[in-house]
């Protein structure tokens, strides 16, 4: 399966917000829309990943005196990024091997799209359980 496949079932939605923002405004959009990051967004061009992991490593050193940061201090560059005709297991080594749960979908420089750990792995366990199915529906046609 491709990211295309992920991003056609979970669509192509993508909350973005600039780097001269707030890291409450950030933290407010994340609650929102119950997301868990939002790409950074500098002329309609990804500079940065904003995600809760950046959020809470500052708040370790920081306190609550970081919600009045600017995102462009938090967020995570360089923007690590997939496109929609990479493989689900491709991306799935790349996020695993860069310790990363979110990822930018990128096509023709334009912003398409993101994908979760979570929704990669959604895909593939579906994946597995239909090739499980018609494993099973051959087997029980040749009894």
């Amino acid at each position: 399966m491709l990211i295309s496949d992920v991003l056609h079932t979970k669509g192509r939605k993508v909350f973005t917000i600039r780097p001269d923002q707030t890291v409450k405004d950030a933290v407010e959009r994340l609650a929102e829309h119950r997301i868990g990051a939002l790409v950074v967004e500098n002329r309609l061009k990804p500079v940065g990943i904003f995600s809760e992991r950046d959020l809470v490593n500052r708040l370790a050193h920081s306190g609550a005196g970081v919600y009045d940061y600017k995102v462009g201090d938090l967020m995570t560059t360089p923007v690590i990024s997939g496109h929609p005709d990479d493989t689900i297991d491709d991306m799935l080594q790349l996020m695993t091997r860069r310790r990363i749960r979110h990822l930018p979908i990128i096509e023709s420089e334009e912003l398409v799209g993101i994908v979760s750990l979570g929704d990669l792995v959604k895909h593939r366990f579906e994946e597995k359980e239909l090739e499980a199915s018609v494993l099973l529906d051959l087997t029980r046609m040749r009894s």
